[in-house]
């Protein structure tokens, strides 16, 4: 994302943070600990992590309670594009402009990779003495909600189904499910996990709920509309890849004109749960217009 000195100095602590929490490459067994670092450093955008600092700015919190947090989605998600690239799901050969996991470790090593990555996310989320003046009860519950936005009813459950409707007739309800789990729920967890652990209130996290649903259901529409007319290059991922699978995607069920209007409507939607927070969601907000902004 076009990164202001705002996001960019968000990007340096979270990667300064994982280059701390990821064992060095020369660990013992070597080649899977470079095997982690090699795609949790291999680029990307971050954009979990800003979303989880951004919601603790909004709340006025203190970063520190929240970083340990936000770098352990970057984990997260990382482990979900291991995993999302393998030969038996989706066989993709770029991941963040480089070759994928599997096409440079091997099949197993990244599996065990992607696997290693997600249990350490769980060790630096139950950690407390990573959290500053955080109590474990708040801890138990963002790492809770954290583990239901990736599980069989979150982006697990959304990859079953996306491979399960390959091929399939057009259906705008799967569709939906497919997205709002298997991208959304990491998404919308995110922006609340953030907030949570600076001490939002009630009626603050279920604004950023909306928030967070509508930007993350937005965020795949616009990835969706990027497979048909994206450079390769920029994005850093083979494109076509979706039609060439046969994969449900809202280009093919609604048609381009109507994607790209259900995402500006989905951010629209996004920028009015932040209106209670006035100047402060600047961030959050700006994160929305970089979202819709990918495609057109």
């Amino acid at each position: 994302m076009p990164l202001t000195e705002y996001f960019k100095e968000i990007r340096r602590e979270i990667d300064k943070t994982l280059g701390t929490l990821l064992p060095p490459e020369n660990t013992y067994p070597a080649e899977l600990h470079e095997a982690m670092r090699y795609s949790v450093f291999a680029g990307g955008k971050r954009l979990r992590p800003m979303l989880a600092i951004s919601a603790c700015d909004v709340i006025g919190g203190d970063r520190k309670a929240v970083f340990p947090f936000a770098s352990a989605l970057e984990l997260v998600h990382t482990y979900t594009l291991i995993h999302d690239d393998l030969p038996a799901l989706d066989n993709d050969d770029l991941r963040r402009g480089q070759p994928t996991s599997h096409k440079k470790f091997g099949e197993s090593t990244a599996i065990m990779a992607g696997d290693a990555l997600l249990t350490l996310a769980f060790e630096v989320m139950t950690n407390r003495s990573l959290f500053n003046n955080v109590s474990a009860e708040t801890l138990i519950d963002v790492t809770s909600q954290t583990a239901l936005a990736i599980g069989s009813t979150g982006t697990i459950g959304g990859q079953v189904v996306d491979l399960a409707k390959e091929e399939a007739e057009p259906d705008l309800a799967a569709l939906e499910y497919i997205h709002t789990h298997k991208t959304g729920k990491l998404i919308t967890v995110s922006v609340t996990g953030g907030a949570t652990l600076a001490g939002a209130e009630k009626d603050q996290i279920d604004a950023l709920t909306q928030y967070g649903k509508n930007i993350g259901l937005a965020f795949q529409i616009v990835d969706d509309i990027l497979d048909v007319v994206g450079d390769e290059k920029s994005l850093g991922k083979d494109i076509g890849s979706d039609t060439a699978k046969g994969k449900m995607t809202y280009p093919s069920v609604l048609g381009m004109d109507e994607s790209r209007k259900l995402a500006a409507r989905l951010t629209d939607k996004a920028l009015q749960s932040l209106e209670m927070f006035g100047d402060d969601s600047t961030p959050l907000a700006d994160i929305a217009k970089y979202i819709i902004a990918r495609n057109f």
